[in-house]
């Protein structure tokens, strides 16, 4: 019987099934395109289903699939074919649900697979042991460019908005109230002109969540200035690309360091890339962060042609141009984040951004 899932529940398998049938990564460049000249074998990939632990070892021709109550051997050949069907399945779908090709639901029982997406606490997707199925296993999480909607860096939400103070002008509250009303919900750009054009000014005041101004801090201490000032160009600018925010940021210099910082050393640009890497690597805005290592060690990334490539810590340099390269910032909805209104707090007017980032889709 045929059943229904996402894209991206559909993006995480192919690239299960994907490396399994071929047997290797490629690690992945900068701009997306495969490093011909680093092939990593695979070994084993271990995932976690509701009823336990699997482990699907490569075996010449065979799949090895283990588990507490499991244990057989499966064609590589038959990795090749589902993975291509389903590939052609998120293609060849317009919507976001994606029916089950003929034969596949039987496959993913043959192989153990009833959850589609994998069952872990620590927020990775799977894990691999590359060269040697003894090696240490390596977590990651699937990003597909294939279809569907991408997992973001940093999904919004209330614990990501920064605070500006209304000052320049002091607004009555039927002001107030006219600058509230302007525009549709989402229409943020409106009502900071608005604010603008009738002689007020939105100056940076902090990050509004205790939690993410620490993990920001860690990163630098003046993190939030930067990072706010990106997102006020975002709405005011129009440019979204993390790469050319950071441009514009480094014209505006908002913590006023010097230009040999800025040009000689890429001190901007750093700051971003370790941000992004934090990001990628499990930093929550509403969790405790102290720099610690999570399970999350990279990203496998599926490209608009279904070429799996590989990003992980251990190439850190690669990773980190490669997010650099590849991010955005995104605009949240306002009545879930929180955010684009003028807002009253102890006698003062604040008018609260929200920091989304997601990688780009193409």
């Amino acid at each position: 019987m045929a059943f229904e899932a996402t894209k991206r529940e559909w993006g995480e398998l192919y690239a299960f099934f994907r490396i399994l049938a071929d047997g290797y990564v490629f690690a992945g460049t900068p701009d997306v395109k495969r490093n011909e000249a680093h092939k990593i074998p695979v070994a084993m990939i271990q995932r976690e289903e509701h009823d336990g632990t699997r482990q699907y070892v490569i075996d010449n021709d065979y799949i090895n699939v283990k588990g507490e109550n499991i244990d057989k051997r499966i064609p590589r050949e038959d990795f090749d074919t589902v993975a291509e069907l389903i590939k052609e399945a998120i293609k060849n779908t317009s919507g976001n649900d994606v029916m089950s090709p003929d034969g596949v639901e039987e496959f993913l029982d043959e192989v153990a697979i009833f959850n589609l997406e994998a069952q872990t606490e620590d927020r990775t997707d799977f894990s691999v042991a590359f060269y040697n199925v003894d090696a240490p296993l390596t977590g990651f999480c699937i990003r597909s460019r294939m279809g569907g909607k991408m997992l973001p860096l940093i999904d919004g939400g209330r614990s990501a908005n920064f605070k500006f103070e209304q000052s320049g002008v002091k607004f009555a509250v039927p002001t107030i109230n006219k600058i509230n009303a302007e525009g549709e919900e989402d229409d943020v750009t409106s009502r900071m002109l608005m604010i603008e054009r009738l002689g007020g000014v939105l100056k940076y005041n902090d990050v509004v969540d205790k939690i993410f101004r620490s993990n920001l801090s860690i990163i630098d201490l003046h993190a939030g200035r930067m990072f706010a000032e990106m997102t006020r160009i975002m709405w005011l600018d129009g440019i979204t690309k993390v790469s050319e925010l950071t441009e514009e940021i480094k014209k505006l210099n908002p913590l006023k360091i010097k230009d040999e910082l800025i040009n000689k050393h890429g001190y901007y640009e750093y700051k971003v890339k370790e941000l992004l890497l934090a990001l990628a690597m499990g930093m929550r805005p509403a969790k405790m962060y102290n720099g610690t290592d999570s399970a999350i060690s990279g990203f496998l990334f599926v490209t608009a042609d279904g070429e799996v490539l590989c990003y992980q810590k251990a190439f850190r340099q690669v990773f980190a141009d490669f997010l650099y390269q590849n991010s955005r910032l995104e605009k949240g909805s306002t009545e879930k984040d929180k955010y684009g209104y003028l807002e009253r707090e102890n006698g003062v007017y604040y008018f609260k951004l929200n920091l989304k980032i997601g990688l780009m889709k193409r």
